[in-house]
This record gives C-alpha cells, sequence and structure tokens, in this order.
C-alpha cells in the first residue's frame, strides 16, 4: 500500500471530467486528464499496470488527481485505487443519464476513424451506439460505486456540475480554500443541453493561478 494520498474521479466519461480537472489544478494539484505530459494515454497505462499485477499508477505516481482514466472494461478499478492508496479522496462525477447518453452520442459521432476504431477494440462498448448498453453501464456503475463507499461518507465527493456543483462543494469536500477564479466550465451540456466551452476569460484565469503556484 502507498502512503501519498490521491484524488480519483471516478465517474464516466462525458461528466465534467475536463472541467473538474482544470479545477483541480486551480487548487494546487498536479491532475492529469486522459493524457501524462509525454502524450502516453493514462488509460493505456493504468489498464497495463493492472493486467501485469503492478503498481496501479506505476509511470504517472508523480501526479495528485486522476480523471478520464477509464473505459467501460475497467470502470471497476477505482476499488483497486483505493487499495493501493488507502485515505484518498474520490469524486463520483456525474450527470442526468439521458443528457450523459446524448453526449456521448454527440462525441461518438464526430469521432475521426469511428469504423476503424470499432473493428480495432471489438469489446469496448463505448465504441458502439448502444443506448441501451450505455445506461446499463451508467446505472451499474454508478450502484458499485455507492454500494462501496456506503460507510464510508467522507471519502467519496457526488458531483454534478451540470446542476451547479462548483467551488464550495469540491473546495469543502478537499479542505481548500475556495479560490477568487470562475469555475470552469468545459465539454460539459447542461441540463438544458446548453453547450458550454472554456472561456478566454477561465483560461487566463487558470494560467495565473498555476503561475502563482510555482
Amino acid at each position: 500500500m502507498k502512503s501519498n494520498i490521491k484524488i480519483f474521479c471516478i465517474g464516466l466519461n462525458k461528466t465534467g471530467t475536463t472541467s473538474i480537472h482544470i479545477a483541480l489544478q486551480i487548487l494546487g494539484f498536479n491532475s492529469v486528464h486522459h493524457r501524462e505530459s509525454s502524450g502516453k494515454s493514462i488509460k493505456a497505462i493504468i489498464k497495463n499496470n493492472y493486467d501485469n499485477n503492478l503498481d496501479i499508477l506505476k509511470g504517472i505516481e508523480n501526479y495528485d488527481a486522476f480523471s478520464d482514466w477509464s473505459h467501460p472494461s475497467t470502470n471497476f478499478l477505482f476499488k483497486e485505487f483505493d487499495k493501493q492508496y488507502p485515505n484518498s479522496k474520490f469524486i463520483l462525477n456525474t450527470r442526468d443519464v439521458n443528457a450523459w447518453m446524448n453526449s456521448r452520442e454527440k462525441h461518438l459521432k464526430r469521432t475521426p476513424n469511428l469504423k476503424k476504431l470499432q473493428k480495432q477494440n471489438p469489446n469496448n462498448k463505448w465504441l458502439k451506439m448502444d443506448r441501451a448498453v450505455w445506461q446499463e453501464e451508467f446505472e451499474d456503475h454508478h450502484k458499485a460505486v455507492r454500494e462501496y463507499f456506503a460507510d464510508r461518507p467522507n471519502d467519496l465527493l457526488e458531483y454534478d456540475i451540470t446542476k451547479g456543483d462548483a467551488w464550495e462543494k469540491l473546495c469543502g469536500f478537499l479542505n481548500k480554500d475556495i479560490p477568487e477564479a470562475e469555475f470552469p466550465s468545459a465539454n460539459v451540456a447542461s441540463n438544458q443541453s446548453r453547450k458550454l466551452k472554456i472561456s478566454g476569460k477561465v483560461k487566463r484565469i487558470m494560467k495565473r493561478f498555476l503561475q502563482l503556484g510555482n
């Protein structure tokens, strides 16, 4: 078991992972989202570590927080994170299931080389347009997470950006002061299906806070 405490976003993709990643950076955490600094997929790194019985974060241990690290076959690995990194914090980033499926569908439709990816990854449910399968994945994962942390309310935060969850809830969970920066909104559709983008203002604020932390 490791002694250093980590922050794991264990919700599925298209649930505000980018926004939370940027927020964690503003709060001073060394956060990684989807790809580490050299461009390698953290999904592949984590899966390879688990498959080969290695430390689950081998090669990316320098990061404090992790988001967009799973695909359907590895969603369960939040339990391994908890086992190897006790006393860590877990964020179940979530949203309305129908809005989530709509967002997934839009993302898939604009994915380049989709047929090639489907052929290369025949068992990846994320790459197949099947809302029934997606909904089952969503509901099963949420149920598994909630049951696992049922007796540990201080270790798990359910967090829904589309319902207005922002600094107060996140900082309270992580015992951090609320920053002056606006809460970042990136790649998240609201519950009215309104698309939000990272504004230039948020980018500038994030850059300023990161510079102050150096």
